[in-house]
């Protein structure tokens, strides 16, 4: 059957709302616009770009994003209160094509121990957020959480209820990552089914988490029994274990469009591009076997596989490496290449920067091209990271750092920092190299934290390879996550802890000043 036949799911994005809330993961807005022009060249139908009413910072992500990226709808969440939903309205306003996603509660613990409700009482208020919400815009939805412990017959007078009221969406979540598949599909059949007698063009959604590790599973099961939404996320960020992988589901339903008879209109050549932009703007590894982007989804190891695939590759493959955009080797670059060159290699990765970013870019190429012989896309993809990162006049950068460290040596740091035109300077002890950076930085800038996650992991191969650091920071009731790479990872480590000071004087009143001169 020819594709323009089959029933088309809709595919709706939601790494920069549900998948920047993973442990660990953290975005700035520039990261965020990037990621989401990414996902409308890869060609997704929603991008939920936050929650607007979380913080001055999320809003001012959803509203430049609806300004900038054309082609999917831009949609914003909003819990069934009136401040969020217009807060939700004020930020995706610029856009052509939006949406409010507003979300209540399906299960009884939750109403009892969560929003301290009667049904009847989640109901009236639900109605109430979804004609709200339409004052704003004719596309709404509606999601009830933790729907796979709820009772099915509430369900349906609930969702029957909103879809009256004019949600033009339903969202049949599990939250809790608690369904399985044929559970799951034969809930979705049921509620669907009844919902949509009463009111026939409303379009049913899923949303799953994956604490089972059944997220794509109960996904296509429920889209088996007439859901045409999946809610899903590159690499499946999300919270907890994650949410619903976006590239396992678009390329199963790919794949086995013999079974499901159902397509997508994502652009699946993107598919492995995205992933890697993504997986380096988070500091969120891929794991190697993870299916359909890890790096072994294409590596045969087996002698008999090795054989097969020599012959022909379908013995062994079922699908190529070519469908989701792998084209081979990333070595790209060496110290001999000029700007151009530079310059296209970043627009093809999917980063846009203005020219004078993209011209100190090219300076930090230049200087790592020194150190390393061998110039790979995750390189570039830091530096390219660095130049996003949103520094202000009250950003303190980093300007020395020299650290001593050894058998029989006390591990001592020396830092000089440059701070609203000042050259501050300091210097302390520790239980390492690292400790001591970060001790120093703590003297300097006066906002001690305290280092609750650090990370180090390869940015690409060979011994000269880039450290890349990931940490946690909590400042007092604040929590910061940051990440920074280089060919020394003691200098990537202050990094990544200066963005953390640096996103945490972005949100407060800066102490007063501590005035030492080198």
């Amino acid at each position: 059957m020819n594709a323009e036949k089959k029933d088309q799911v809709i595919i709706f994005d939601t790494t920069l709302r549900d998948g920047e809330q993973a442990p660990g993961c953290s975005l700035n807005r520039r990261e965020k616009l990037e990621i989401a022009h990414a996902l409308a060249v890869l060609k997704v139908d929603v991008i939920e770009a936050g929650f607007p009413i979380a913080s001055p910072d999320d809003f001012e992500a959803v509203h430049t994003i609806a300004e900038n990226v054309k082609g999917p709808t831009i949609a914003a969440l909003a819990r069934t209160i009136e401040k969020d939903i217009e807060r939700a309205g004020m930020a995706i306003a610029p856009a052509p094509r939006k949406r409010i996603h507003t979300f209540s509660s399906g299960s009884d613990i939750h109403l009892e121990k969560i929003l301290k409700m009667t049904r009847a009482q989640n109901i009236e208020r639900s109605v109430k957020a979804v004609k709200f919400a339409r004052t704003f815009t004719d596309d709404v939805e509606y999601s009830a959480q933790d729907t796979t412990r709820a009772d099915r017959e509430y369900l349906v007078d609930l969702y029957t209820a909103v879809a009256e009221a004019g949600a033009t969406t339903l969202n049949i979540p599990d939250t809790v990552g608690y369904a399985i598949p044929a559970e799951y599909g034969s809930m979705i059949g049921y509620v669907g089914e009844r919902v949509k007698a009463r009111v026939p063009g409303v379009i049913i959604s899923v949303h799953c988490h994956n604490d089972l590790g059944m997220a794509v599973a109960n996904s296509l099961s429920a889209v088996k029994a007439g859901a045409r939404q999946i809610e899903c996320s590159i690499n499946g960020l999300g919270e907890r274990a994650g949410n619903t992988s976006l590239e396992e589901v678009v390329m199963a339903l790919r794949t086995r469009a013999d079974y499901f008879n159902l397509c997508t209109h994502v652009e699946t050549r993107e598919i492995f591009r995205i992933s890697r932009l993504v997986s380096r703007l988070t500091g969120m590894q891929v794991q190697r076997n993870k299916a359909i982007v890890g790096a072994n989804a294409f590596a045969h190891e087996s002698g008999v596989h090795q054989d097969g695939i020599l012959k022909e590759r379908t013995t062994y493959e079922i699908m190529r490496p070519e469908d989701i955009g792998i084209e081979g080797s990333d070595l790209v670059l060496g110290k001999h290449s000029g700007r151009h060159a530079f310059r296209d290699k970043l627009t093809k990765m999917g980063l846009i920067l203005s020219d004078e970013e993209a011209e100190r870019a090219y300076q930090k190429f230049v200087e790592l091209a020194d150190k390393k012989k061998l110039i790979y896309d995750d390189d570039l993809m830091s530096i390219a990271r660095d130049e996003m990162s949103e520094v202000t006049d009250t950003s303190y950068t980093l300007d020395y750092l020299c650290v001593s460290a050894g058998t029989g040596t006390v591990p001592t740091a020396t830092v000089r920092l440059r701070h609203e035109g000042q050259v501050l300077q300091d210097a302390a002890c520790g239980d390492g190299p690292v400790d001591a950076a970060l001790k120093t930085i703590d003297r300097i800038t006066q906002r001690p934290g305290r280092l609750l996650d650090f990370s180090l992991q390869a940015v690409s191969v060979g011994q000269d390879a880039m450290g890349e650091v990931s940490i946690r920071v909590e400042f007092g009731k604040e929590t910061i996550s940051s990440k920074a790479a280089s060919t020394d990872i003691v200098d990537a480590a202050a990094k990544a802890y200066l963005a953390c000071v640096n996103r945490l004087i972005s949100r407060q009143t800066p102490p007063p000043k501590k005035k030492k001169q080198a």
